[in-house]
């Protein structure tokens, strides 16, 4: 197992690529600083350990860095920069939430990653670590922003609720997902020339095994194994097939049929199933749980626009870190991925 630089969940995700290239004026910015974000320096030495445990990482995946000066390793650069401020405007604006995060709700997180991954070994955890050059310092500061990130969350979309209404309404707006149409059990047999279809017709009527025929001489490599056999729903074949595997009696040998893949020999082997509709209640609690989130996400990101405009001149970047105008609205927090 790797240990990737946590993932952050979606309000961070959304607050990296809202803020990304705001702010300006590298003269505030101290030399040992790559960013100032509200009076907080991003330390340079937290931007090197990041590009550090991404050459790493490329070593690993048997990659070429980036030369530095090129594009790419621009667009690196860029991404560890706004990975870090964005990680300092989140624990700015949990203590404006009243958001607090102790060093034991690390050390449980921590503790459950190195259960879950490494059965409870801190030397396969240690070894890992080194493998992928991160320091324990790193992990726990990942896994703080983590936890940030998601009690922010929890907090921005408190509030949001889903009415029996919406649900209702969503359901009726979208029944045909929750609908299933007719079927039927059939098999066939695909053959190329109407004379071959016709001859193994005249055979499967003086009492040929129609198994025995589909897998010999089927061109359906989807069904010959089995004898030909598939289930079908209504509508889902092409319309010749479609209608003759459901007007034909249960067992009844269709004569060849002629589609665009060749001609086919069909026989009903089951009633048709009647088409069924899945009930409000069964599926009212997928459709609550899927509306919330969707409210959830639109609360999160109206906030993110907000704090974007609230950030605007709280953001300066050190000498060779602001970002170019292209990368405005793009930072995202790949730089740390480890694979």
């Amino acid at each position: 197992m790797k240990i990737s630089r946590l993932p952050l969940s979606l309000c961070a995700l959304t607050l990296a690529l809202a803020l990304a290239g705001c702010g300006g004026g590298s003269d505030k910015v101290p030399a040992d600083a790559v960013a100032v974000v509200d009076g907080e320096e991003i330390a340079k030495s937290d931007y090197d350990a990041l590009i550090g445990q991404a050459k790493k990482s490329y070593t690993t995946q048997k990659r070429e860095f980036p030369k530095a000066g090129s594009q790419e390793f621009q667009t690196l650069k860029n991404q560890a920069v706004q990975f870090l401020i964005q990680r300092e405007q989140f624990e700015q604006e949990a203590s404006a939430l009243d958001v607090e995060i102790t060093d034991k709700q690390v050390d449980a997180r921590l503790a459950q990653i190195q259960k879950q991954y490494f059965g409870g070994d801190k030397k396969k955890y240690q070894a890992q670590l080194k493998e992928q050059g991160l320091t324990e310092k790193q992990v726990r500061n990942d896994l703080r922003a983590q936890i940030v990130s998601e009690k922010i969350f929890e907090e921005v979309t408190r509030d949001v609720k889903v009415t029996d209404k919406q649900v209702a309404d969503y359901y009726n707006k979208n029944r045909a997902q929750y609908s299933q149409p007719e079927s039927r059990d059939v098999r066939h047999i695909l053959v190329k020339t109407k004379a071959q279809a016709d001859d193994l017709h005249a055979q499967l009527k003086a009492g040929a095994d129609f198994a025995a025929l589909a897998k010999k001489f089927s061109a359906d490599t989807g069904s010959k194994a089995n004898g030909g056999k598939l289930t079908i729903s209504k509508g889902q074949t092409v319309a010749p097939f479609d209608q003759t595997a459901f007007l034909l009696k249960t067992n009844d040998i269709s004569k060849p049929v002629k589609t665009e893949f060749g001609f086919h020999i069909i026989q009903p082997i089951s009633d048709v199933k009647k088409a069924k509709v899945t009930s409000l209640k069964d599926v009212e609690d997928s459709i609550r749980q899927q509306l919330s989130q969707t409210k959830k996400n639109e609360a999160m990101t109206k906030w993110v626009d907000e704090l974007k405009e609230d950030y605007e001149d709280k953001v300066s970047y050190g000498r060779g870190f602001t970002p170019p105008p292209a990368a405005t609205g793009t930072g995202t927090t790949t730089t740390s991925e480890t694979g």
